[in-house]
């Protein structure tokens, strides 16, 4: 699996980056049978905007100035509905939300966060969680939900501090 972070953390081709991966969403809700509704196309699209987390009332500013009413209950529909599909994840740690840059891909993501520049990125993270969920094995947890973060910062934003 290719890491995300090497493409996030460099100069890339983001509107390549941002088609493919709205592409490959289509694709994913259409064998759903499920539909990219105007709204949830748009929230789609905002957070493919950049490599960075959203907040809901972020992405509700940027559908309201996309035309869509300011409606909360529709913006955290949308995003719920992207996070259930596995289009999007919701980054705990900044109470925010990122599109899926592997959307239909199986994948326990880690996220690392640049608390400079705000980038976040998608690592491999299934090596984590299996040890996390073999120690809680251990001692008889159950784990129900779990989410890995890290924050630091960036190369980019390393290499502007030194």
């Amino acid at each position: 699996m290719r890491i995300d972070a090497e493409r996030v953390f460099s100069a890339h081709d983001h509107a390549a980056c941002r088609r493919a991966t709205l592409e490959r969403a289509e694709e994913i809700v259409a064998a759903e049978g499920l539909r990219l509704t105007p709204v949830r196309r748009r929230t789609l699209e905002i957070l493919l905007e950049s490599h960075q987390a959203l907040g809901a009332y972020e992405v509700l500013d940027r559908l309201v100035a996309s035309g869509f009413a300011r409606q909360p209950p529709v913006a955290y529909r949308a995003l719920d509905f992207l996070v259930d599909h596995g289009l999007a994840h919701r980054i705990r740690r900044l109470n925010a939300f990122a599109a899926c840059m592997r959307p239909g891909e199986p994948h326990r993501p880690a996220f690392l966060i640049c608390d400079t520049c705000h980038a976040v990125a998608e690592a491999p993270g299934t090596a984590v969680a299996d040890a996390m969920l073999a120690a809680a094995g251990t001692v008889g947890f159950e784990i129900e939900r779990m989410s890995l973060e890290a924050v630091g910062r960036c190369p980019a934003c390393r290499e502007a501090r030194a």
